[in-house]
């Protein structure tokens, strides 16, 4: 007992002392960051992808988007984060001439990556709303486009509400993957606090608790909203 004593003073120390808290609060402010960022990213390609994927195929043109956004879906669906993020830091932008930090490199990995699971999440709540509200917004003169944007998709971001809640707390874990482009998370900040300190106990057990703190404050907003939307509709 005496001896975890011991690793939560230093602990304490380094935290306190010798500036570890600042490193901890840039982690999970750039942690946060990825997240939000990838999750807004993910949703706007995963809702494109899915409008494109459950158009209609009777021309030229949609099945070829539809072998595109397929063809995108798969790349990004079959191959691990860490492994995206190394190819475009180290090979895509430098042969494109791009210089952005690694902060702003996973931001837009993990948009892209969010995008290809947030799309067949979106398909599965598209395809979930009653045909009929389609068949109601063409009735009255709008175009699909105009139907699938004002009359279907809010239906079916209520379906997939739980579902979406779930993957920015996924986004929220795989953060700790960003180290690989340089980027400072919470494994950084930790890891630094137990390199000064040579003991790792403490600090890897204080983030563990971080990242637990961080999934239950967003399943706790889901069900806020879950609550708050089902309201509405009793009110409607």
């Amino acid at each position: 007992m005496g001896n975890f004593e011991q690793k939560v003073n230093k602990f304490i120390e380094i935290f306190l002392e010798q500036g570890g808290y600042v490193k901890v609060i840039e982690g999970l402010r750039n942690t946060l960051t990825i997240a939000v960022a990838g999750l807004i990213i993910g949703i706007l390609i995963g809702t494109v992808i899915a409008t494109v994927r459950v158009l209609p195929k009777y021309k030229v043109l949609p099945r070829v988007l539809n072998g595109i956004c397929s063809f995108y879906v798969a790349l990004f669906r079959g191959t691990p984060m860490v492994v995206q993020l190394l190819v475009f830091y180290y090979v895509l932008l430098p042969i494109i001439g791009w210089r952005i930090t690694g902060v702003q490199v996973a931001m837009l990995v993990f948009g892209l990556n969010s995008g290809a699971y947030i799309s067949e999440i979106m398909r599965s709540g598209i395809q979930s709303v009653d045909s009929g509200q389609m068949e109601a917004g063409r009735a009255v003169g709008l175009s699909f486009g105009v139907s699938m944007v004002k009359i279907v998709i809010p239906q079916a971001v209520k379906n997939i509400l739980p579902t979406l809640g779930n993957e920015f707390i996924s986004l929220i874990k795989e953060t700790s993957v960003v180290s690989f482009v340089g980027a400072a998370d919470l494994y950084v900040a930790f890891n630094y606090i137990g390199s000064n300190s040579y003991e790792f106990m403490v600090p890897y057990l204080v983030m563990a608790l971080i990242y637990i703190v961080l999934v239950l404050l967003i399943s706790l907003l889901v069900k806020l909203m879950e609550r708050s939307l089902k309201k509405s509709d009793r009110r409607n």
